[in-house]
């Protein structure tokens, strides 16, 4: 199967919340390379914002792929140097900063969703969502260890210390999960300012009743009616089907709060 046959839209909305003074998160829509990714920096005041605007700077360099093998190792080039970038910016001020990264990539009918952090993407296919990414926290080590059960991990105090991150080591730990892509998939990134307010049943009610952008919209009204105690950062996905006459299209919002 061909991608370049399906047929996709796609949309980022990004906003403070309700109590952060700052919005440390960043996010990239690059319907042309294939490539989305959500980013949120921490370290405070204005460093977390610029280790995630590190990480979408760098990416967006990538270019047209000639293949998925070079996107993927252009993607892998572009992180490696905005770790860098955020290592010395982090050696300059003597603070530790750094941020989760979360990106779909999509090139000749296959997908591949990388990640370091716990900032998420899941996949809605045939009516059905699956968080794709696997947390790099505390908590989830603890879960899959059989130490904590689900319904104590929600109200674990350390639930949002993550174990992975972009600029925190001059290594990178990243995870990967990858795919073919299907007509009808949609892919949803998020930073964790979403998945702390709306369950997974609630965003894949949002992300497959209407287009991406009213799906990002809608998600992030949810959020900020339910307090928005962090940034938040969506990006849906739409793969469409040759059959139907959808056709491709993308755009993006800062949304910036």
């Amino acid at each position: 199967m061909n991608d370049v046959a399906l047929p996709f839209e796609s949309f980022g909305v990004s906003h403070r919340g309700c109590v952060r003074e700052l919005n440390e998160d960043s996010y990239l829509v690059e319907p042309e390379t294939g490539l989305w990714v959500v980013a949120d920096g921490m370290g405070g005041h204005d460093a977390g914002e610029v280790a995630s605007a590190s990480i979408v700077d760098h990416l967006a360099t990538i270019g047209i792929a000639s293949s998925a093998p070079d996107l993927r190792a252009r993607f892998e080039d572009r992180l490696s140097r905005a770790n860098a970038e955020i290592r010395r910016i982090s050696q300059s001020r003597g603070v530790t900063i750094g941020s989760t990264v979360a990106a779909l990539l999509a090139m000749d009918g296959r997908f591949a969703c990388l990640w370091a952090g716990d900032s998420r993407v899941y996949l809605i296919r045939n009516g059905s969502i699956s968080q794709i990414s696997r947390d790099h926290t505390e908590v989830q080590e603890l879960l899959d260890k059989g130490m904590i059960s689900a319904a104590e991990a929600l109200a674990w105090p350390r639930r949002n210390v993550i174990t992975h991150a972009v600029g925190v080591s001059d290594e990178i730990v990243i995870d990967f999960q990858q795919g073919e892509i299907m007509p009808g998939d949609v892919f949803v990134l998020s930073t964790d300012g979403l998945t702390a307010h709306v369950t997974d049943a609630e965003i894949e009610a949002a992300a497959v009743s209407a287009t991406p952008q009213a799906a990002c919209e809608n998600l992030l009204q949810m959020v900020l009616a339910r307090g928005g105690t962090d940034n938040v950062t969506i990006v849906v996905v739409k793969i469409g089907d040759r059959r139907n006459g959808t056709h491709p299209g993308a755009s993006r919002a800062e949304g910036r709060g």
